[in-house]
């Protein structure tokens, strides 16, 4: 591949990258465990949970390919194995069939990880003056922001 020259120098470009690779694997698993959670939730709110979590993991599907693309953009490789993931994101998976009500409750926790992943990608982000990085690390955050409080106003209060 040519030299990258996009105005950004290459040690920020790596950096920005790497801190991405984290916002991937965290998105990834949280799709993962969201599709997970889609075929096996039952009980009373099946139906709603159902088409909720489906919407929750097409959404979460598209925004894993623009991640990775915007890796590649930075002129790194973008991460895209289960070991690789495992390894780089902070959403861990869940063993076994949670009920309906932990399910709400793990997505919830998972969306405001995500939150925080997106929250150091935008500070290397803005530290290396990468605007396109920035701007995809705010628009996930605030997708993630929407989908946690949506979650929690969903679950029974404390």
């Amino acid at each position: 591949m040519s030299k990258i020259d996009i105005g950004i120098a290459e040690e920020d470009r790596i950096d920005v990258a790497e801190s991405l690779k984290h916002l991937l694997a965290d998105a990834y698993t949280l799709y993962l465990q969201t599709h997970n959670f889609h075929w096996n939730v039952t009980g009373p709110q099946f139906r709603e949970l159902h088409l909720m979590f489906e919407e929750h993991y097409t959404e979460l599907a598209t925004a894993v390919d623009e991640i990775a693309e915007r890796i590649r953009t930075l002129g790194v490789a973008a991460p895209g194995t289960y070991k690789s993931f495992a390894e780089l994101a902070s959403i861990k998976e869940v063993e076994g069939v949670p009920s309906a009500e932990e399910m709400v409750q793990i997505l919830t926790h998972g969306h405001e990880q995500v939150v925080k992943t997106c929250r150091d990608v935008l500070a290397r982000a803005q530290a290396a003056n990468d605007e396109s990085t920035v701007a995809l690390a705010s628009d996930r955050m605030r997708v993630h922001e929407k989908t946690a409080w949506m979650l929690r106003a969903m679950r029974k209060a404390a």
